[in-house]
């Protein structure tokens, strides 16, 4: 998989819930479902609180999502060459192998360590994206996750695709 991205901007209305101000970059969507992973949020311990055997990091440990807070992901920049890697574009690989976090951290990349994730049933994304609780913006690179702040992503996301979060109506696109 190769190609744009695509992140979810979570709606302006969404205020007050555990998605508020959410950026999910989406990994997967399809007719099963769909999962992604929130960029903006960081949780609070760092990676050496975690995982102690990387001790010298300082880097926060990121929120992915509700599902499954004991997994975690790597987004990083560059092929390590171990298995486990994707590619989602030129500039930005995922992998869930610790093997490959080790190896992206004593290559000095930078990276994301990300727990859990968000994920949907079937036809759910679709159905909130309708109602416009979620804004779909495409990029064809990973700036938005290495060159906006975490607290500016969601504006950013917002800006690029020519929206004010004070323009957005409720209700989405009704055909």
């Amino acid at each position: 998989m190769s190609g744009p991205l695509t992140f979810l901007v979570a709606s302006p209305h969404l205020q007050g819930s555990f998605f508020e101000g959410a950026v999910v970059l989406l990994l997967e969507h399809d007719e099963q479902g769909a999962m992604g992973l929130m960029v903006h949020l960081p949780a609070g311990p760092t990676v050496a609180e975690l995982l102690p055997e990387l001790a010298q990091e300082t880097a926060p440990v990121w929120l992915g999502g509700p599902v499954d807070p004991g997994l975690g992901w790597c987004l990083y920049r560059a092929p390590v060459g171990l298995e486990g890697e994707v590619q989602l574009t030129e500039g930005l690989m995922v992998s869930s192998s610790q093997d490959v976090l080790h190896a992206v951290v004593a290559g000095g990349q930078r990276y994301m360590l990300i727990l859990g994730y968000a994920g949907w049933a079937a036809g759910q994304l679709t159905e909130e994206a309708r109602v416009g609780t979620w804004l779909w913006v495409e990029q064809d690179t990973p700036e938005l996750l290495w060159d906006v702040a975490p607290e500016d992503r969601w504006a950013e996301a917002l800006r690029r695709l020519g929206v004010s979060p004070d323009t957005i109506v409720p209700g989405g696109a009704q055909a």
